[in-house]
């Protein structure tokens, strides 16, 4: 059984090759890319590579095993511990939405499905939905059906999409849109179900979706006080 994460890498925008280059090397081909700037106001931010200079955001989904490689040649080969270089980290998935998107997003990984993971007592979950793009209102309206929910939407780059007819049936485009939602934890299957089938690989939007554990919130109180008055 295999532990699925998240992996998230911030670099220079121009290092951005050689950084999805290894990952493909190692079965990680499929990467959502957005940019950003750098907003360090410290000298150990600035150690770290995140100096305010613009900056690209690699989203990539990984197994254990393939993380431990990953981190090996990031190591060694990219010399990613070199200060200026950039950082890269995981984040354990709770769930990924449909068997389709779990293979198209798994392909090369070995990935062996095992149990739902969870982290006791988490009120929250974030779904992050990657839809083409103009697509947002079809995402939001179908998680709304279920759950009164606001959303975050960022503009991102998709690549090794290729291989999405293989799994989804469908072709994909390049220009993507992330949608960041945060759901009560209870809500998160039902949510994230409705958005598959309303907004999934058989509709214009072609979205895929998984969830990740919140662990703390802070500005949470309008959802906490639906939740008491729902009690």
């Amino acid at each position: 059984m295999s532990e699925l994460y998240l992996m998230v890498t911030i670099t220079e925008r121009t290092a951005v090759k050689k950084f999805h280059t290894l990952y493909g090397h190692h079965g990680a081909d499929v990467a959502f890319i957005t940019v950003g700037n750098g907003t360090a106001v410290s000298d150990t931010l600035d150690y770290l590579g995140l100096e305010e200079t613009e900056k690209a955001v690699i989203l990539s989904v990984v197994t254990d095993s393939v993380w431990k490689e990953i981190k090996s040649d990031l190591q060694k080969h990219l010399k990613i511990d070199v200060p200026g270089t950039g950082i890269a980290f995981i984040i354990p998935l709770s769930s990924i939405g449909g068997k389709k998107p779990l293979l198209f997003l798994t392909e090369n990984q070995n990935f062996e499905k095992g149990e739902e993971s969870s982290l006791k007592d988490t009120k929250y979950e974030l779904l992050i939905v990657i839809a083409n793009q103009g697509y947002t209102n079809m995402v939001m309206d179908a998680a709304r059906e279920v759950e009164e929910v606001g959303g975050t939407v960022i503009h991102a780059r998709g690549t090794g999409l290729e291989r999405a007819e293989k799994y989804l049936g469908v072709s994909l485009v390049a220009e993507k849109e992330m949608v960041f939602i945060v759901v009560k934890s209870g809500m998160k299957n039902l949510v994230m179900k409705n958005i598959m089938e309303k907004a999934g690989p058989a509709s214009k939007a072609r979205a895929v979706a998984f969830s990740l554990p919140v662990t703390s919130t802070a500005g949470m109180r309008l959802m906490e006080e639906a939740k008491d008055d729902n009690d």
